[in-house]
């Protein structure tokens, strides 16, 4: 590999995945990595094998379907974890196991309860126990951030002879700050002996918010592989931004003498995807993906843009996928172009009765909206499972007047059967929501009531996102619809069913998988 390539990690569906609410099924895991690969994504974590029987599953299916990107598993440094993932990576056409154990002073006192001694023997046997599945095994220093850099040296040196062909350095508690994470990385290079043989690797939580600029700190210190997720994703205050450090490196090549195999204009269409999938909407002012990011409101900087775009934009909208993602399907349109569309953004058919639904689903939005964009058709993927859930929405009914109290009338399906409920609330929204409740009698709290819209236009589908929380456990459910208040029932049904199903693949936050 090329000293100048910088490898791009992608940890959407495993540190990404740990986000209250972001659980996945599996096969919104593998169309996340479908699109990952078409985005040119160098490795895909797919998930830490040992979790569950469904992580597992999940991701066994995406090693026998991704054929460009390395498939990745976490794993503890323990012998049982470390078999998991390498049975679940056994079909990959590349394959990695990433295994991880804590060196801060606190984690191994505290949680590890083991010597500096201990700590170092169980890498070097977990490198040993990787090595029979892959060549392809990455080491973590959990906390290394607030590691003692001897510790460290040494560690680093044990697992290099035992040959491990990445050292993942995380800052796990999103402690640092750029130029003492650039140092750390200058110093661990010139210290470590052999460092020079593998690949150094840097991963960077967000809590301070420099999750970014400390891994691209990194990168201008020898990291030549950087983990990241899609919109910034993760657990607490998220992770590195895979869009954010790819743009940086390239739109400042001065600085960074690196280049990456990512297919930028995919960026935006998988950052939709993501955002639809785990519920966690992108924020109109995030760099590169945001709404407004090439938005120009003051009319100095319009002006300026008008004569010359490089006056207020540093890079076109258009090489991160803005505009590119437009569909010219309509109700005329047939099927054969339907399913093309499907398969060129990564939503997968199961059955000619899944594409029978789905493209009826479509005519019938396409009756609604003159035009149908690649974000419309995520939304239906979304809802695929309608027909078989739990709750199911048959009539909805609201009166909302100025000076009157909004009623919302509803008649709901559940479990085949016919249930009607009528509710006042202080908006339509609200009553639709204490309708369904007079019916379901969930006692789950609403921690999050969120409305996006898809794309532009008053015709536009509104896109609800609710989030329940009952007795620990938190759900997210999504509904799409031109009507806003019916968006919002399909939303929280979408949560309810949720809640009567067995958790998604991955624990919604194990302390164990935190790097």
């Amino acid at each position: 590999m090329s000293s100048n390539q910088l490898i791009i990690f992608d940890t959407t569906l495993r540190d990404g995945e740990q986000s209250p609410g972001a659980a996945m099924t599996k096969e919104e895991k593998i169309r996340v990595a479908r699109q990952l690969e078409r985005l040119g994504v160098d490795v895909i974590e797919a998930g830490f094998a040992a979790a569950s029987p469904g992580d597992f599953d999940a991701i066994s299916s995406i090693a026998n379907i991704i054929k460009d990107s390395t498939i990745c598993s976490l794993a503890r440094a323990n012998e049982k974890d470390i078999a998991r993932a390498g049975e679940a990576i056994r079909h990959a056409n590349r394959g990695r196991v990433h295994t991880f154990i804590a060196t801060s002073p606190i984690h191994m006192q505290h949680k590890l309860r083991m010597s500096e001694d201990q700590v170092v023997e169980q890498a070097v046997k977990a490198i040993g126990w990787a090595r029979q599945y892959t060549d392809d095994v990455e080491f973590s220093a959990e906390d290394a951030a607030r590691s003692d850099m001897d510790f460290l040296v040494r560690i680093f040196d044990a697992v290099i002879q035992a040959g491990v062909k990445t050292i993942n350095v995380p800052d796990t508690v999103g402690y640092m700050i750029p130029e003492v994470w650039g140092a750390r990385f200058k110093d661990l290079l010139e210290r470590v002996p052999n460092s020079d043989k593998v690949i150094w690797s840097t991963h960077c939580h967000n809590d301070l918010g420099m999750a970014v600029a400390n891994s691209l700190a990194a990168v201008q210190n020898g990291a030549r592989q950087v983990e990241c997720t899609i919109n910034g994703l993760g657990e607490r205050a998220g992770n590195a931004s895979l869009e954010e450090i790819v743009m940086a490196t390239r739109v400042r090549k001065d600085l960074f003498d690196v280049t990456t195999n990512i297919r930028s204009e995919e960026i935006v269409p998988t950052s939709r995807l993501v955002s639809t999938i785990t519920g966690y909407v992108v924020q109109p002012n995030k760099a590169i993906v945001g709404a407004n990011a090439f938005a120009h409101e003051s009319g100095i900087h319009q002006d300026g843009v008008l004569k010359h775009r490089e006056t207020y934009e540093i890079m076109r909208a258009e090489d991160v996928g803005w505009k590119t993602n437009k569909l010219t399907l309509g109700k005329l349109s047939g099927r054969a172009a339907f399913r093309a569309r499907l398969d060129e953004i990564g939503i997968a058919i199961e059955s000619d009765e899944h594409l029978n639904e789905l493209f009826r689903r479509f005519k019938d939005l396409a009756d609604r909206k003159a035009e149908i964009f690649d974000e419309d058709l995520h939304a239906l993927a979304s809802g695929q499972d309608t027909l078989t859930a739990k709750y199911q929405l048959k009539e909805l009914e609201v009166t909302s007047k100025t000076g009157q109290t909004p009623r919302a009338h509803l008649l709901l399906s559940v479990d085949g059967k016919e249930a009607a409920a009528a509710e006042n609330g202080s908006g339509p929204v609200d009553a639709v929501f204490k309708a369904i409740e007079v019916i379901a009698k969930s006692k789950a709290t609403l921690e999050l009531y969120q409305v996006n819209a898809i794309t532009s236009g008053t015709d536009s589908q509104g896109e609800v996102l609710v989030r329940l929380n009952k007795d620990g456990r938190i759900v997210t459910g999504q509904g799409a619809d031109t009507d806003i208040v019916i968006a919002s029932a399909k939303a929280y049904l979408s949560a309810l069913n949720w809640l009567g199903t067995e958790a998604k693949t991955n624990p919604q936050k194990d302390e164990a998988t935190a790097i």
